[in-house]
């Protein structure tokens, strides 16, 4: 009998009892949940395989119920089981699947998709799961592009190139898991998410703003979908043509990456619904190897030195009040080809390419925004491909291979622009030598405050857990408050395939992007067009910088470009092309907003004095409404509190005060990430023998599913009140 684990959608409970452990003795878990004694197997000899270190050992006692024991190695065995071995129990990796770490940027962009804006627990209005209904596992932020079908459509044809794509690409097959420290899980199989919709039924803007309210479910394969719009009734002149929505989240997939995803489909669309070959080597498994091999001791000297410094300037606008305002924000400005050729020109005569003039006049945006007189730093992020690496292939594999780097230059308004123009060129050159750093590894090298530790040798790997925070020490890097400047190459498809589709009569256009999940307050993005032009758009949280603010740093920006090539002389000076902004405002950005501390421990719902006490421990990543689920369907007389699992002071002895009293006992809960904070705290209580119950830990699942685990997990350990 063939077995897969875990069924689909299902979420496993795991239930722990914290016992003094013999020299020599087994750990012992429950597993309660929907597995079978064949499932069962198939889990515990995954465990074996792939921790060979531990014995392993299952009893079946019914479907549903399994006990399995891990005994620790015989030399200098364990009180707690391992990070890893934990999320291999309550995530197992799909059949036939792998698991690489999620590293560098990528973990940024995916704690920025579990950690919500604003974290309480109140039981009636806010989520006891510490978020609040945002993107815990969501994944709320989507980027979206699209563009009109030109020629002839057939859906059927359409959806099998996209198949082929995704049977090719194990990057469309891939989710994510967060229990422990981040992973990213490939699956052997997964289905194309392709909807197709009528016009009648549905405007454009409304398609776009359900698409993006829709978001993605992070813990499940397939975050890329597509929409497909169709053409309006009729088919006259007039008539729309159908339109394709492409939906994506940035943690997977960087948009260089979307685009050689979109040559595989119309390669496999010109070749009938099939691409030709097998799956695309080298993929994300390479890349992750070949980063794991990296020698990070040159990068590790370059960021000691060159990690931005604590007063340089990152914001584009002066400090003002809250903008009223929310979503993302998109403005797009074409300068026309004469003007590219002209700023093209102007930059090449200094040794420079016309991208280092834009982050010239955006380093002069940040300094005017500062308002201080004389030389003062600024650092902004700039956007590398991630693809000009020394690995064979690499500038095909899609996948999120690009990262922020920051780039800090000192700006002084006495000096020659000539001197400004070569610091940007040249510290870009630095950046470029070392493209697959990220935040994360930059934050781990730079240099520490005197009195603090020595940490280990940080390499190009994770940097602790999904939600750790930055490493002290160092100045603002691509985080809160800076921004980011992109410039992208050309996307357009070989001559050969657009002849291919020509001869069926489809035209490739080109496609636009929406307003999208920025990764910060704000990203400038400048790319050539066919017509020679550049098209420069400003993608903006609207929460910190309004509308109206946006629009005139735009315009700023566009017109100090155009003014640039006007300033030939080599005195000319920083000042003079700042000048031409005097009469302008400088734009406004909202002060950022320190996160409200976190109550030691919240009461959900009050229950019988000498019942036993449930306490919920929340963590960044716990899947939104699970918890409140579960509150709103438990029944019994226990006392329900809400802890969060981030090891502040005062947390667990809050806890322990709410079960004191004879026969009260303390039973530890929760989904994902607040499972393994609940186990972590029920190791911190040595002072406190038979408190603490069990603790119930679960895997990622949506919220109904979490909270069926969790419920699971929880009836199978409460005692009844006398």
């Amino acid at each position: 009998m063939s077995s897969q684990g875990v069924p689909q959608g299902a979420v496993l409970a795991v239930v722990h009892e914290p016992v003094a452990l013999s020299p020599g003795g087994p750990l012992v878990l429950e597993l309660r949940g929907p597995l079978g004694p064949a499932d069962a197997e198939t889990v515990a000899a995954r465990l074996a395989q792939r921790h060979r270190a531990f014995g392993v050992a299952l009893d079946s006692h019914r479907p549903g119920h399994h006990t399995l024991r891990l005994t620790p190695p015989a030399a200098g065995g364990v009180a707690a089981l391992p990070a890893d071995l934990l999320a291999d129990l309550l995530a197992p990796p799909p059949p036939g699947g792998e698991v690489l770490p999620v590293t560098g940027h990528q973990q940024t962009l995916l704690r920025a998709a579990l950690t919500p804006a604003v974290i309480g627990t109140a039981p009636a209005t806010g989520s006891s799961d510490g978020s609040d209904g945002g993107d815990g596992g969501d994944g709320g932020g989507v980027e979206q592009l699209y563009w009109d079908w030109s020629g002839p459509l057939d859906v059927a044809r359409f959806a099998a190139a996209w198949q082929s794509v995704v049977d090719r690409e194990c990057v469309l097959r891939a989710c994510f898991e967060w229990v422990a420290a981040p992973r990213l899980v490939l699956h052997a199989r997964a289905g194309a998410d392709i909807a197709v919709c009528s016009p009648a039924a549905v405007t454009w803007p409304q398609l776009l703003r359900r698409d993006r309210a829709r978001g993605f479910a992070l813990h499940r394969p397939g975050l890329l979908r597509l929409t497909l719009l169709e053409a309006e009734p009729g088919g006259g002149a007039g008539a729309a043509p159908p339109r394709v929505l492409l939906t994506y989240h940035p943690a997977l997939l960087d948009e260089r990456g979307v685009h050689l995803l979109l040559r595989e489909f119309y390669r496999a669309y010109a070749g009938g619904g099939v691409l030709p070959g097998g799956e695309r080597r080298p993929d994300l498994r390479d890349h992750a190897r070949w980063l794991a091999g990296q020698d990070t001791t040159a990068a590790r000297q370059f960021w000691a030195r060159a990690v931005p410094p604590p007063r340089a300037a990152t914001r584009p606008g002066r400090p003002g009040g809250a903008t009223g305002q929310s979503g993302p924000g998109l403005l797009h400005t074409r300068l026309r080809a004469p003007e590219t050729f002209r700023l093209r020109s102007w930059a090449a005569l200094r040794g420079a390419a016309e991208s280092s003039a834009l982050h010239l006049v955006w380093a002069l945006l940040l300094y005017r925004a500062a308002g201080v007189a004389g030389p003062l730093p600024v650092s902004f992020g700039v956007q590398l491909s991630g693809r000009d690496i020394a690995l064979p292939g690499a500038a095909g594999i899609p996948g999120l291979l690009d990262s922020p780097l920051p780039m800090t230059v000192t700006v002084d308004p006495a000096a020659p622009l000539a001197d400004l123009l070569h610091q940007v060129r040249d510290t870009l050159l630095d950046l470029a030598a070392y493209p697959w750093a990220s935040t994360e590894t930059i934050r781990a090298w730079a240099p520490r405050p005197p009195a603090a530790p020595a940490g280990p040798a940080a390499g190009p790997g994770p940097v602790a857990g999904p939600v750790a925070g930055p490493a002290a020490g160092g100045g603002p890097l691509c985080g809160a408050g800076s921004t980011l400047v992109r410039f992208d190459g050309p996307l357009v498809l070989p001559k050969v395939l657009r002849s291919e589709l020509a001869a069926q009569g489809v035209h490739a256009d080109t496609p636009r992007s929406a307003a999208g999940a920025t990764g910060g307050p704000l990203t400038l993005a400048a790319r050539h067009d066919s017509a020679g032009g550049l098209g420069l758009g400003l993608f903006h949280d609207r929460a910190q910088l309004a509308d109206e603010d946006a629009a005139a740093l735009h315009s700023q920006c566009v017109r100090l470009l155009r003014a640039l090539p006007e300033f030939r002389q080599a005195q000319a000076s920083a000042g003079q092309l700042l000048d031409l902004l005097a009469r302008a405002a400088t734009p406004r950005m909202a002060r950022p907003v320190p996160p409200a501390p976190h109550p030691a421990l919240t009461v959900l719902r009050p229950g019988h004095p000498h019942a036993d006490v449930i306490c919920l421990v929340t963590a960044p990543g716990v899947p939104a409404g699970s918890y409140d689920l579960f509150v709103r369907g438990h029944h019994g007389p226990e006392t329900i509190v809400a802890v969060h699992g981030d090891g502040a002071p005062g947390v667990l002895p809050a806890a322990l005060h709410q079960a004191s009293g004879p026969g009260r006992r303390l039973v530890l809960c929760g989904c994902g990430p607040g499972g393994r904070a609940a186990y972590e705290l029920a190791q911190r209580t040595p002072h406190a023998p038979g408190m603490v119950a069990a603790v119930v830990m679960t895997g990622i699942g949506d919220a109904a599913a979490g909270a069926s685990a969790l419920a699971r997990g929880v009836r199978s350990v409460l005692t009844p009140p006398p």
